[in-house]
């Protein structure tokens, strides 16, 4: 395997009529059962707390299966499983750095919580007042939301079509365009707690089956682990070299260094998603959010594992060979896993089997759109349009009613690139959002929250030369030109032989906001920045915020 492939794509497995039809009456089902949800959940009122955190009206328990609903898109749950299916040891270790990346956003959760209200413009107005602030975080919020919501669109049509038989181009473009206003529907009727029950009930039927096709894997070599070891090596095909690093992006040095990069970006990028932060928000303190925090990351530790048991069954029943021969980056391991295993048994049971992973995924990459569009919204919404053009003076059902254009917009925008971009391969897109979020969102949050020198300056240094930067690396990169996996693969401009150029683009964010800061002190200080530094020390201390 030549190339690392997360992408949100549906694996071109084919699908038997029978196994369509129940598929397709399940995904409807879900359907009517989701919408039905986001109006009886939807906003009470029109008011901000209400549209954004729900009130903050979700126990622990249900604010972390929403928060984990955030964490699994259709990349982890197909691209993981099929890594570790096609590439052993390399699968493994990306599977435990996407969990870590919950555990890294653990520590961060209680002052990420006390600092915020709303969005991360709320986060970022802490340590500088001013629109300049609150124009910053809409751009690192969009920057960063708007790659991923492109990629998990796409997907989302090119997999209605797929469900319902139809192959060609211009099928997929209008599945895509029924997918985003679905998702535009949930996200304006639902808001918060509409969406947050969504993921709920996604992270339900994701887990469920997962749990239930780990359990058969584990079934059909009598629950030994050694035994299901010695298998998956013996079916990869890699004679003998399954757990061994290389197998991804190749074990040289270039190869090693692009690896290192796709997991700095995943610890470091997936703890610091615009999506995931607003949705802490809807905790009613520091320590609630901190225990909503810890559940998720019990329940990832437990999807993860059972994700890298499936993707080991994979090698061993279906053979690395034959999924290499359906899709070479793995990612139908799980549908013909499925098969196999169901069809041991009875054909009504393989089609339950296969239909519930099928839904599995749709649901993925459904309930995952919801929560980007909201977080996006609000940050034109609640950033710009109610604190940076309107300085503040606008009432609550103004600024909701302006959220729901928003979401129209983003909504819109999304549909429209991802349409366009059908047919391409779009899985660099998620390295993008990855290294924007780690690159921008993450030292601005670190530094504004602990370190007291961090100012206005230090702040959009940091957003929009982390954007730029990343952006430009992004484009050197053989993940934008240059390879057949690549964005643009019909041209060749690539100077950097990298597919992440994550390792690159984060010390360059660091490093911009301790310079920025230094050159802002020498400055004269802008007005109302670094003010109310005893509320900073209440953010580090855990103290609750008022609303």
């Amino acid at each position: 395997m030549s190339e690392l492939s997360l992408a949100a794509g549906f694996p071109s497995v084919p699908v038997a009529s029978d196994d369509r039809t129940m598929v397709l009456t399940a995904f409807m089902a879900f359907i009517v059962l989701s919408l039905l949800l986001c109006v009886l959940a939807g906003p009470e009122d029109d008011t901000t707390a209400d549209f954004y955190t729900g009130n903050r009206l979700l126990t622990p328990v249900q604010n972390a299966l929403a928060l984990t609903g955030d964490y699994i898109s259709a990349a982890t749950l197909l691209g993981l499983s099929g890594l570790v299916a096609v590439a052993g040891y390399d699968g493994i270790s990306l599977a435990v750095s996407s969990c870590l990346a919950v555990g890294v956003f653990l520590l961060l959760t209680g002052p990420l919580r006390n600092a915020g209200r709303y969005t991360l413009g709320d986060i970022f107005a802490l340590r500088t007042a001013g629109p300049s602030s609150r124009i910053a975080a809409a751009t690192a919020t969009l920057a960063v939301c708007l790659p991923f919501l492109v990629l998990q669109l796409a997907g989302a049509g090119s997999a209605t079509a797929l469900l319902l038989g139809l192959t060609g181009l211009g099928a997929q473009q209008v599945c895509t365009v029924f997918v985003g206003v679905l998702m535009v529907c949930y996200t304006v009727l639902g808001g918060m707690r509409g969406t947050s029950l969504v993921q709920i009930v996604k992270v339900a039927v994701v887990f469920t089956t997962m749990m239930l096709l780990a359990l058969l894997v584990l079934g059909h070599h009598d629950f030994d682990p050694g035994a299901l070891l010695t298998a998956a090596e013996r079916g990869s095909g890699l004679h003998g070299r399954y757990f061994e690093p290389g197998h991804a992006v190749g074990d040289s040095a270039v190869g090693r260094l692009d690896f290192l990069s796709l997991q700095l970006s995943v610890v470091l990028g997936g703890a610091c998603m615009p999506h995931v932060l607003m949705r802490i928000n809807s905790a009613a303190d520091g320590a609630t959010a901190r225990r909503a925090a810890r559940y998720a990351v019990a329940v990832m530790a437990v999807f993860f594992l059972c994700v890298v048991i499936a993707g080991l069954g994979a090698a061993g029943v279906v053979g690395g060979q034959k999924i290499r021969a359906v899709d070479n980056s793995g990612q139908s391991a799980l549908l013909l896993l499925a098969g196999e295993l169901g069809g041991g048994t009875s054909a009504l049971a393989g089609s339950v089997l296969h239909t519930a992973v099928a839904c599995s995924v749709f649901v993925t990459v459904l309930a995952v759109v919801a929560g980007i569009t909201l977080s996006a919204a609000a940050a034109l919404a609640h950033d710009l349009h109610a604190h940076a053009v309107r300085r503040g003076r606008m009432s609550e059902r103004r600024e909701v009613r302006s959220a729901r254009w928003a979401v129209g917009a983003v909504g819109g925008l999304g549909v429209f690139l991802a349409a366009a971009a059908q047919g391409r391969n779009l899985q660099s897109l998620a390295y993008l959002a990855l290294a924007l979020a780690a690159s921008t969102v993450l030292p601005a949050c670190l530094y504004g929250l602990f370190w007291s020198r961090y100012n206005r300056t230090g702040l959009l240094w940091t957003v929009y030369g982390g954007v730029l930067g990343t952006t430009v690396l992004y484009a050197c990169s053989l993940s934008f030109s240059g390879a057949p996996t690549s964005l643009l693969p019909e041209h060749d401009f690539h100077l950097i032989g990298l597919q992440s150029t994550a390792a690159m683009a984060i010390p360059v964010g660091f490093l911009l906001g301790w310079v920025g800061s230094a050159v802002g002190r020498r400055a004269r200080p802008a007005e109302g920045a670094g003010t109310d530094l005893r509320r900073r020390e209440r953010v580090l201390l855990g103290a609750r915020e008022e609303e």
